[in-house]
């Protein structure tokens, strides 16, 4: 038997190749979906933050209302 036909050679390594081969590509897509996720969790930061200066302004404005409340 010629070792290009060995069962080996002709099963089992094409699906060992096969899983190679799929779990690179996967690697790299898991490894673009982390970034994508990086990059929301960043946008979502500097909009709470955003949020978050906005309420502290109407704290402010609120807090100026009622001292001119109390005053009259």
């Amino acid at each position: 038997m010629v070792w290009w036909q060995q069962p080996f050679i002709q099963v089992a390594l094409p699906i060992i190749v096969t899983f190679a081969i799929a779990t690179l590509f996967q690697s790299k897509r898991i490894d673009d979906l982390s970034k994508r996720i990086d990059d929301l969790r960043d946008s979502l930061g500097r909009r709470l933050d955003a949020i978050e200066q906005r309420l502290a302004r109407i704290e402010n404005l609120l807090a100026d209302h009622d001292r001119r409340i109390t005053a009259l």
